[in-house]
């Protein structure tokens, strides 16, 4: 008995389902990264905030980034509401009726970077010691899929100039080569922001949470969220770190899922040589002269 397409193609997807399912399991624990054995990090304590943003200064003066101007009608006063082509690291406030609590934001550096997996030609590196994550420009083709993998969305695009570059905190690490720390851990008057191994920041952070539970919400955004990040948040007993702007909270990093679907579909190559069968089955009865009553219609 023949096999007619719609059998042969609902086989092909039996097969592509068969070889997916063992693999999608076997790589989800593999894939999982760990924090590098030297990460390094920031504690970022938004009840010690005071919103001055003495470290956004100090970050566009040590990265040589022009004011963000486009907010203010008289362009005379740099104020940046976000990150952007020229802001690297920002102050936001939160408010309600009852309650105000500032946020930093910047790159979290996160354990496994959705940015890094996302480029296909590598332009953007995570070091396997520090885990510090820095853009290369000699291998950047501008397509911007680090910025649409991000959670966070942090990498930004030069949109105004001819020959653009992807901006995004780098832990200021032309500093740390010459033994310095970032710009904005360094400057900040009450040490709302703190820089160090992620290990050490994450037990100062618990620390401060134990000693004092009536100031501080009990959770530590960064130690699990989305596969752990290097950069690690602090925030008041009343205010939920959705309300400062990170809504996620699934411990499951990004690339994980993309990676072991990716994994399970090529393992081996069966899945695409399935699909290849198939197109070329499919092409192979297009191909066939036409037989039956439609002949018979034209004589032949």
């Amino acid at each position: 008995m023949g096999l007619d397409r719609r059998s042969f193609l609902k086989s092909c997807a039996v097969v592509t389902a068969t070889a997916i399912t063992p693999a999608t399991t076997a790589r989800a624990a593999d894939d999982k990264r760990v924090l590098p054995p030297e990460a390094i990090g920031l504690l970022y304590d938004s009840t010690l905030c005071i919103g001055c943003k003495a470290c956004v200064v100090a970050c566009k003066k040590a990265n040589d980034l022009a004011p963000d101007t486009h907010y203010v009608g008289d362009g005379l006063y740099d104020a940046p509401d976000g990150l952007n082509e020229h802001t690297k690291t920002v102050i936001q406030l939160h408010k309600t009726d009852d309650e105000m609590s500032f946020v930093k934001k910047q790159c979290m550096h996160c354990v496994d970077p959705a940015c890094v997996n996302a480029c296909m030609i590598g332009a953007l590196k995570k070091e396997a010691d520090t885990g510090l994550v820095w853009w290369r420009s000699d291998r950047c083709v501008g397509c911007r899929y680090c910025q649409v993998a991000c959670p966070f969305q942090v990498p930004k695009f030069e949109w105004t100039k001819r020959v653009p570059k992807i901006v995004k905190c780098e832990l200021c690490r032309h500093r740390l080569a010459k033994g310095g720390q970032p710009a904005c851990s360094e400057v900040c008057p009450r040490q709302a922001v703190i820089f160090g191994k992620t290990k050490e920041l994450l037990a100062t952070a618990r620390a401060r949470v134990e000693s004092d539970p009536a100031r501080y919400n009990p959770e530590i955004y960064g130690d699990t969220e989305l596969g752990a990040t290097q950069c690690l948040y602090l925030a008041g007993k009343d205010v939920s770190f959705a309300e400062l702007g990170f809504h996620h909270s699934q411990e499951e990093a990004v690339p994980l899922t993309q990676r072991t679907v990716q994994h399970g579909v090529y393992q081996g190559f069966v899945a695409p040589a399935a699909l290849y069968v198939a197109l070329a089955f499919v092409m192979f009865r297009n191909r066939q002269p036409a037989t039956g009553p439609e002949q018979n219609e034209k004589g032949e």
